[in-house]
């Protein structure tokens, strides 16, 4: 298990520290402005937080960041200020540990954070995709992986995370492994929204499951059936778009077109293939559907006891690839914030004011110009058997 914390030593702690270290040395301080200008957006200024939670965010050894969106106030209107956390971190026993105490040890690694989060006055904490165990799904391996699954509304990862959010007044994304007794025992990769006062408001499933790679997730669950679900919490609208969804322009469409304000991507992928669009994909979706979008990504490499294969046609090998974590948050007028580091656990404050969804529907109009009639008349022709292409040709 060290060998992979040493690896972990050799990649690039973050682009902004790439920025960072190009400024000193080449560009003046108004010519990095400009490049973080056109690479960030309008400018998220830090967010000053308390020195109580950074002194134990560094005793605790995770990465805390804290960013703001600026908005212009309205005349009317009373400021909707609301702070969200993303949790990034990687596993923290090995894979070989008993299942039993690598579930136990990533509740404790949650708790830190979580509490850390609420010193800094979070009002809705993300943790990362499946959080309660490694990502095995790259395996094929049944057992003992699917004992780790759990319900979604009485399980200790649920029932933990209800604690913590009635404690701390704050609304809670637990995405993890469910196993749905009510239903002939499935599982399915779910975030379980808990509300600030300790209740489950519900439950939101991943619409979109890769095949691609190293993700074989479709041998142990499906295509999610909840829909574009999303929860009117006293912080907001809230939905949840796992992970493979960010690819799929009109899963994102859903969760806006059901009054989403804020829309939570907690994912696991991996820097070999998915790192270039990663930066990109998040931003897009806040743009086009005007709304905030929170994109959480785990970190480490996660090595397990026996070979698998892949879809790449790669040679047998123990490890997934290494996560890169990056978790940042975009606005709706096309900024977006710094990431966290690519190599360590970390937690991102970021304040905004949700107004600004509505100051930019009102802006660029995106929802009044957009032609639903006909998006909707070629879905229905196109899902029939016998469509065909509407071409003109020669």
């Amino acid at each position: 298990y060290q060998h992979l914390k040493m690896a972990a030593m050799n990649e690039v702690e973050s682009v902004e520290a790439l920025l960072s270290k190009a400024g000193e040395t080449s560009l003046s301080k108004e010519e990095l402005g400009e490049v973080k200008r056109i690479f960030y957006g309008n400018s998220t200024p830090e967010l000053k937080l308390p020195e109580n939670a950074t002194k134990l965010a560094n005793e605790r050894n995770f990465e805390l960041k804290g960013y703001s969106f600026n908005v212009k106030p309205d005349v009317i209107g009373k400021p909707r200020i609301v702070r969200i956390g993303l949790v990034q971190n990687r596993i923290v026993l090995p894979t070989t540990a008993p299942l039993p105490d690598q579930r136990d040890a990533l509740h404790k690694r949650i708790v830190e954070i979580t509490e850390v989060a609420a010193l800094c006055d979070v009002n809705v904490i993300c943790y990362q995709e499946a959080w309660t165990c490694p990502f095995f799904f790259c395996t094929r391996e049944k057992r003992p992986w699917t004992e780790l699954a759990e319900s979604a509304e009485e399980g200790p990862t649920t029932k933990l995370c209800q604690e913590l959010a009635k404690k701390n007044n704050m609304v809670i994304i637990s995405p993890i492994l469910e196993r749905d007794s009510a239903h002939g025992d499935i599982l399915a990769n779910t975030a379980v929204v808990i509300s600030n006062n300790g209740t489950v408001m519900g439950k939101s499933r991943k619409n979109h499951i890769p095949r691609v790679g190293d993700f074989n997730e479709s041998t142990y669950y499906f295509e999610g059936n909840t829909g574009h679900k999303v929860f009117n919490t006293q912080f907001g609208c809230i939905g949840v778009n796992i992970c493979y969804g960010r690819h799929h322009p009109l899963n994102w469409m859903g969760y806006g077109l059901n009054g989403a304000e804020i829309v939570f991507n907690p994912s696991a992928t991996v820097g070999a293939l998915s790192e270039p669009m990663w930066p990109i994909e998040g931003r897009n979706a806040a743009i086009a559907n005007t709304y905030f979008v929170g994109a959480i990504n785990r970190v480490g490499t996660e090595e397990y006891p026996n070979e698998f294969t892949s879809g790449d046609s790669r040679p047998a090998h123990k490890d997934f690839g290494h996560f890169y974590g990056s978790s940042y948050v975009a606005g709706p007028d096309g900024s977006r914030t710094p990431g966290l580091s690519r190599t360590r656990d970390g937690l991102l404050v970021v304040e905004m004011d949700l107004n600004l969804v509505q100051q930019i529907k009102d802006k660029w109009c995106f929802q009044m110009t957009a032609r639903y009639d006909i998006y909707v008349k070629l879905l229905t022709e196109y899902v029939k058997p016998d469509f065909e292409p509407d071409v003109v040709r020669y």
